[in-house]
């Protein structure tokens, strides 16, 4: 097969035991080895890798293709036992940044370098996640990424305008909203994409009522495919792009992004909050939004003893010139911990606007409503200082994933979400069932939106652990349900959750989804053993064994 493909692409082929390794991994607790790693130097090769996997699928017949970028996904969703390609050799060009505020950028692009060429015009794509400075915009899109600026801007769904893919058929579309009269000329081509077209249109037509009533009661979800959000029989407008984005490539392969941004805020202030217990949390964190900040995020006592046990190490991702000046800024939160003891949750309150008087009026306007209530806060006075804040936060799984000696991350409860309004019954049932199965953990996440990033730290050469993990899912994961929440409101499904998404929506549901994969991809050459096919038995044989 390494022969076959080496003769029909452009690109780099490796079957060495190095590479393959590597690709095995991402930032979930799952491994898969590939057969063979590819890095396509153009759209021609991954049309022909496409085209050569429909063709040889008698010869090789668990030939597929999983797309991958910076290997940073929780869930497992870029790993597979066939072929992975790899875009961050070539696909990584930021094509274009718009003074008007649109981006044409490949999947292989990091985030931080595209925000680097999007401030040059005073812009931001502001759905980034936190692992902004290692993520990029192929998995960002892929997996519907949202983060700290969520509350107020939303997902990644929101700014995606036009995708170009490859389908099954091994060439290149484009993807972007249609108006009906689009749709109909659409819908009469005779050939692949008039299909496809056809084909979509009655499913998601035929099941109106089903597709739309199946969406999640919550602000933000990365389960299944967003089917209620492509037709709309009140508009008339029929965007694909809204299938595409989340479905972690299990539908085609994409090849460029054209992305709407938002135009930068130039003031920002924050407020730290300390909270000695989680008693007053869902109260506390619904007077907050009162004042409508752009973030609500927050991470644990857990988070902040391992960031200070390894301070030194912070030394030049917070820009300080040695251990001293670094440690020099932290004196006012070593004073706070003095006097009330190690918070149990830190919350960060930043507010962003064109005028640093209204940050300022609305800052000290919630600091003196919280500090009436016995509330200990601070402001954070310099941008350095909230900087330093900011790396806690964005960091905090990083720090866990490579700084704890014999225990590894396992995020298979990672992303849940409900309304914070159902935080007073639903976090102290929350917590019993993580007590229950004696979990060490951090909690980090977005209160002002209820999404919740729940970090076990286990032994997983250790038997009786792994056998903790599909029990206690299951059982967090029906408390999320029964809040009427969702499973992954950024993560997506990948490997760890992909068995659950009948559970979550229910089989009439799940039935559309499958329908949906077999018009773009009825041989399951994209991605497969996530969404639609997957099983317990292939994801959880497939769990490290450090």
């Amino acid at each position: 097969m390494y022969k076959d493909l080496k003769k029909i692409i452009k690109g780099d082929l490796w079957d060495d035991a190095g590479t393959l390794s590597k690709f095995s991994r991402d930032a979930s607790l799952f491994e898969v080895g590939p057969e063979v790693v590819i890095s396509p130097k153009d759209v021609r090769d991954v049309e022909n890798i496409v085209r050569f996997v429909n063709g040889n699928l008698r010869t090789y017949p668990n030939l597929s293709i999983t797309a991958r970028s910076a290997g940073t996904d929780m869930t497992g969703g870029p790993l597979s036992d066939s072929i992975v390609l790899d875009f961050l050799r070539y696909f990584n060009v930021t094509k274009d940044v718009s003074e008007d505020g649109v981006a044409v950028v490949e999947p292989g692009v990091f985030y931080r370098d595209f925000e680097k060429e999007t401030l040059r015009q005073d812009y931001i794509l502001p759905s980034y996640p936190a692992s902004r400075e290692i993520c990029a915009l192929g998995g960002m899109i892929n997996n519907n990424s949202g983060g700290e600026k969520s509350l107020i801007y939303g997902k990644t769904e929101k700014y995606v305008k036009e995708l170009k893919v490859v389908l099954s058929d091994g060439r290149e579309y484009s993807l972007k909203k249609l108006n009906r009269e689009e749709l109909s000329e659409k819908m009469k081509q005779i050939d692949f994409e008039g299909g496809v077209y056809r084909a979509l249109f009655g499913i998601l037509e035929s099941n109106y009522k089903v597709v739309k009533d199946a969406r999640p009661s919550v602000s933000k979800n990365s389960v299944g495919y967003n089917i209620w959000d492509v037709w709309d029989r009140e508009t008339g407008e029929f965007d694909m792009t809204k299938l595409f984005v989340g479905a972690q490539g299990t539908l085609g392969i994409m090849t460029e992004a054209t992305l709407g941004l938002v135009k930068v805020k130039p003031r920002s202030g924050m407020l730290v909050v300390f909270m000695k217990d989680l008693s007053g949390l869902p109260g506390l964190v619904n007077k907050i939004l009162e004042y409508q900040p752009t973030s609500l995020e927050s991470f644990d006592d857990h988070t902040l003893r391992l960031f200070l046990r390894f301070l030194p190490g912070f030394v030049k991702l917070l820009g300080a010139r040695n251990i001293f000046s670094l440690l020099f800024r932290f004196v006012p939160d070593f004073l706070t911990i003095l006097k009330i003891g190690m918070p149990k949750l830190v919350l960060l309150v930043e507010f962003e606007d064109d005028s640093q008087a209204e940050v300022d009026k609305k800052l000290q306007e919630l600091n003196k409503t919280l500090s009436e209530d016995g509330v200990v806060t601070r402001i954070a006075k310099t941008k350095a200082e909230a900087d330093k804040y900011w790396t806690v936060r964005r960091e905090s799984f990083n720090l866990l994933r490579h700084k704890v000696l014999n225990k590894q991350t396992a995020p298979f409860i990672d992303d849940i979400i409900v309304k914070p309004e159902f935080f007073p019954e639903f976090l102290p049932e929350l917590y019993q069932i993580l007590d229950k199965y004696n979990l060490l953990y951090t909690i980090a996440g977005h209160m002002g939106d209820g999404n919740i990033h729940i970090i076990p730290l286990m032994d997983l050469k250790d038997e009786k652990e792994r056998g903790k993990i599909q029990p206690a899912q299951r059982e967090v994961y029906d408390l999320v349900l029964r809040y009427k929440g969702s499973i992954s409101a950024e993560h997506n499904d990948g490997l760890v959750r992909g068995p659950y998404i009948s559970m979550m929506f229910g089989e009439e549901v799940f039935n559309i989804f499958r329908d949906i994969k077999k018009v773009f991809d009825p041989n399951n050459i994209f991605n497969p053993h996530k969404k639609t096919d997957s099983s317990w038995e292939y994801s959880f044989a497939h769990i490290i064994k450090p």
